[in-house]
């Protein structure tokens, strides 16, 4: 009986071994789709126009100055001006020439502005002419009126 059972167990022990080596095929079959869509978007910065520096450093001279700049998506325009004030220059030369002892001189350049004129007419002391002063003056005035200075207009 022993054999028997023997014979049994290695027969069970070789069919659970020859089972075991067999491996077990399945056959399946898988399908993935994807789709992506995605936008791409740049951003820079904007085009920009530059005003010129219209630099007026000393500031001993008479002179403004003024800059500006438009820009668009398309087009740039920058620009700058320098603009000359006369009377600040007449001030420069009547003082210079006060400094340097020519007083008549100094007050005939001052005479060449028409509000000048006009307050040293209402003064009694006219304004010099042809090296004429006081009364003398007056009366080159009357002579020649077409060498009074003109009226200033004032800009608005």
């Amino acid at each position: 009986m022993k054999k028997k059972i023997l014979a049994v167990s290695l027969v069970l022990a070789a069919l659970s071994v020859s089972a075991q080596s067999d491996p077990i095929v399945t056959q399946s079959t898988s399908e993935s789709k994807s789709v992506s869509e995605s936008t791409t978007t740049v951003k820079s910065p904007p085009p920009s126009a530059i005003s010129p520096a219209v630099t007026v450093i000393n500031s001993d001279i008479c002179v403004t100055a003024a800059s500006g700049a438009v820009q668009t998506q398309i087009l740039g325009v920058s620009m700058g001006i320098t603009e000359r004030d006369y009377n600040c220059e007449r001030l420069k030369l009547s003082r210079s020439l006060y400094d340097m002892g020519m007083k008549v001189a100094a007050v005939s350049v001052m005479c060449q502005d028409r509000r000048v004129w006009d307050s040293m007419m209402a003064a009694g002391t006219p304004c010099p002419i042809d090296g004429k002063i006081g009364i003398d003056a007056k009366s080159a005035w009357e002579e020649n009126p077409q060498r009074i200075p003109r009226p200033v207009v004032e800009k608005k």
